[in-house]
């Protein structure tokens, strides 16, 4: 069975890994294969889970119906539903209120244990201040219908320290893994949150997968750490030993993936000091293959070409890693087909002029496009 922790706050035991339902299984058409969902949430309850994440916007709204259709025979008070306010969805207070009562029938359930303002970020957080739907919130909270309040949060730690500051909050969920600790701040945002005596949820502790297989130069490193220890186990136990860190959420798609994580998370070891030797190599090593120091801030989103910069960066960081020439020639097409491309940089320079790290934009991005055209030609 694997791992509970007491959390005080909550005066509960959580398990600490929780279920995320943005990743499930699909059928052919790409919707949700509902039986093998509910197979693995099952599957996830009878070894200890006793935490599931979801959204209205996962799966086109299909996540919150698989977890009906998996927990509904199950006694409510022996696991925990958390759910999400995705405020950008909203035209107006009517439409956030009519979200959260929906959600409570989809879910066919009374009340939602931990419930989150979705995604804030300068926007988002404007936005569901104009509409009063905090306040509106801690409303239902007062009800019943809300047991803990939080949110979840893409931003910069100057936001952060403002929403904290402003309301009071139960938890919060963040983007943290051993690769964005330093690269995108995630440690200056985890600090945020620990000196407030705020519980940290992680999600992406894998980063959307890119931690579970980093090439095999990167994976002789943790192998000859721990030969019987998968890559990715490596990212989550290294999230799930900051102290701070109540729930590690994964979003499974398969039996193989849950069975992976339940026996990281059976007799469950922290990081010790020669793993985190290992761990600080690997990042190094990551960094030095990659010659653009992006941290995907996004201050330089605005571009007025529409130019994903940050993606763009990430598809070139990925090919510095794998030398996969063929996934690289894709995904920057699928990118380009998009409307996103490097190629539509008229070198106006605002990008530049707000990068935190200095980097020389348009100039990277010629040389992107430049590589593009070459590999392109091979494949």
């Amino acid at each position: 069975m694997i791992d509970k922790r007491y959390i005080q706050e909550f005066d509960k035991e959580i398990s600490i890994l929780g279920y995320g339902g943005m990743r499930f299984p699909k059928n052919e058409d790409g919707n949700v294969n509902f039986e093998e969902a509910s197979k693995l949430l099952k599957k996830a309850y009878e070894l200890g889970i006793n935490y599931f994440d979801t959204s209205v916007v996962y799966h086109q709204g299909d996540s919150e119906k698989v977890f009906k259709m998996a927990l509904s025979d199950l006694p409510r008070e022996t696991f925990f539903v958390a759910d999400k306010m995705s405020i950008w969805l909203c035209d107006t207070k009517e439409q956030m209120e009519q979200m959260f009562d929906k959600q409570l029938e989809t879910l066919g359930m009374d009340y939602i244990d931990f419930y989150l303002v979705h995604a804030l970020n300068r926007s988002n957080y404007d936005k569901v201040k104009k509409f009063n739907g905090i306040e509106f919130l801690q409303e239902k909270k007062q009800q019943g219908k809300i047991k803990y309040l939080g949110f979840s949060f893409h931003d910069t730690d100057i936001v952060l320290k403002q929403i904290v500051s402003e309301y009071h909050w139960d938890f919060a969920q963040l983007q943290i893994n051993y690769l964005d600790w330093v690269n995108q701040h995630a440690d200056k945002l985890y600090e945020i949150l620990q000196k407030n005596n705020i519980p940290c949820i992680v999600m992406e502790p894998v980063r959307g997968g890119y931690l579970a297989d980093l090439g095999e130069k990167q994976n002789k490193i943790f192998k000859q750490q721990n030969p019987q220890a998968s890559i990715a186990s490596w990212a989550v136990r290294w999230v799930a030993s900051l102290s701070n860190v109540k729930v590690v959420l994964s979003g499974m798609s398969n039996m193989e993936q849950l069975m992976d994580n339940v026996k990281t998370f059976t007799d469950f070891k922290p990081i010790n000091n020669v793993e985190q030797k290992a761990i600080d190599d690997v990042v190094s090593n990551l960094r030095k293959l990659n010659d653009i120091p992006c941290t995907g801030c996004r201050y330089c989103a605005d571009c007025p070409q529409n130019v994903d910069i940050a993606e763009t960066f990430n598809i070139y960081s990925r090919y510095k890693v794998f030398d996969n020439e063929k996934q690289f020639v894709s995904d920057y097409k699928q990118t380009s087909e998009y409307g996103n491309g490097a190629e539509n940089c008229i070198n106006c320079g605002k990008c530049t002029s707000v990068c935190p790290q200095k980097i020389e934009i348009p100039e990277k991005l010629s040389m992107i496009v430049k590589l593009y055209e070459d590999k392109k030609q091979n494949i």
